[in-house]
């Protein structure tokens, strides 16, 4: 599905530099390197803080945290997205409020997001799932009628753009109260472990995020809120910082390999590819997936997996089906896509090294099994 080993190979030198660095000044936690590494993010996102973290998962928690939500206050969210996004919400004792995604782009479906509003919906979390920015004019707009703050997902989506009804771009995670991000390796910018970041353009919020990571501490061994212990450690930021200028180079093949099965695999009958909604920078393809119709999806990942090729199905369960987080207050009519959904998704292998024929390869199984 990624091939990391050969993303390596090309960046391997200026890795070996970096970690070399790092280790001669042993400045391992909150060193040197973790704050060029923000420094660079800042300047690429066009955001003003950066705040680097242990994981995706803290990212989006620490941003709840400091917001100031409460035990209680709702948070909404999309039902098919990856548990963390609603793990978060339940760890802080918030409720999470499930909505359904729009069919064609996975994303917060805006209608189920407008009747699920109550007076207790304090936040909207927003994914911008498989790398497509969701719809940020619509989430924006009605968490302004309803003063209400805004969380991106943005895991799956780094370097996307958001081209606003006026024509102009930001990039996705900058653009709510609050952004967060994961570097999982496997991600379009991974370190070679665990790593996260959240984003925002407000001071006070940036403030108070950067004492919760590090424990409430602003000066040390004074606990001035209550924290986490959550930092990207300086090997990670070493090659995160080597990975970021190819970052939009990396996306841009994502985006080719993206084009090219879209056109191997279009017209084929219980094929659906996938929607790209606005122009190519609002999709950076995390994943690629599409939707096998007419109960073909997992045939073909069985036929997949016998033939070599490696495939995902993200993801088989709703979140309002899941043990840990099933409500009586969820009803099956409200969440039609995501149930379709869940029964077509396939992913298929998309990362930097892909080759057309690879490509060709993968799509000629699809079609084989489709057509048999």
């Amino acid at each position: 599905m990624v091939d990391l080993k050969g993303q390596y190979e090309e960046i391997k030198d200026q890795i070996a530099t970096s970690f070399e660095e790092v280790l001669a000044n042993t400045a391992f936690i909150n060193g040197p390197e973790v704050h060029a590494f923000q420094k660079d993010l800042e300047d690429y996102l066009n955001v003003k803080h950066v705040i680097p973290c242990g994981n995706g998962t803290d990212a989006l928690q620490i941003a709840m945290m400091g917001l100031g939500l409460k035990p209680g206050d709702e948070v909404i969210t999309v039902d098919f997205t990856f548990a963390a996004t609603v793990e978060v919400i339940a760890l802080l004792q918030l409720t999470p409020v499930l909505v359904d995604v729009e069919e064609d782009t996975f994303n917060i479906d805006i209608e189920g997001l407008k009747k699920a509003i109550t007076p207790k919906t304090k936040a909207i979390v927003p994914v911008h799932l498989f790398g497509q920015v969701a719809n940020m004019d619509a989430v924006m707009e009605i968490a302004k009628a309803h003063d209400l703050f805004v969380i991106e997902d943005n895991a799956q989506a780094i370097g996307a753009s958001y081209t606003w009804k006026d024509g102009s771009k930001q990039k996705a995670g900058t653009i709510g109260h609050v952004g967060a991000t994961s570097f999982f390796p496997s991600k379009n910018l991974g370190c070679y472990g665990d790593g996260g970041a959240i984003f925002t353009n407000d001071d006070d919020l940036a403030y108070t995020i950067r004492g919760i990571v590090n424990h409430g501490m602003y000066e040390r061994y004074h606990h001035d809120v209550v924290g986490v212990n959550s930092r990207l450690d300086a090997l990670q930021a070493a090659v995160l910082r080597a990975k970021l200028p190819n970052l939009d180079p990396y996306n841009n093949k994502r985006k080719a390999s993206a084009r090219k099965y879209t056109e191997a695999l279009k017209n084929q009958k219980d094929i659906i590819t996938p929607v790209q909604l606005g122009d190519e920078d609002s999709h950076v393809y995390h994943q690629y997936t599409l939707r096998i119709t007419n109960g073909k999806r997992d045939g073909l990942v069985k036929f997949l997996g016998e033939n070599g090729v490696p495939c995902g199905v993200y993801y088989p369960i709703p979140l309002h089906s899941q043990k840990a987080y099933a409500d009586s207050k969820y009803k099956e009519e409200d969440f039609i896509v995501t149930n379709q959904l869940v029964k077509e998704v396939i992913s298929l292998p998309m990362h930097t090294e892909l080759d057309d024929e690879q490509i060709e390869f993968i799509t000629s199984k699809i079609k084989e099994y489709i057509n048999q």
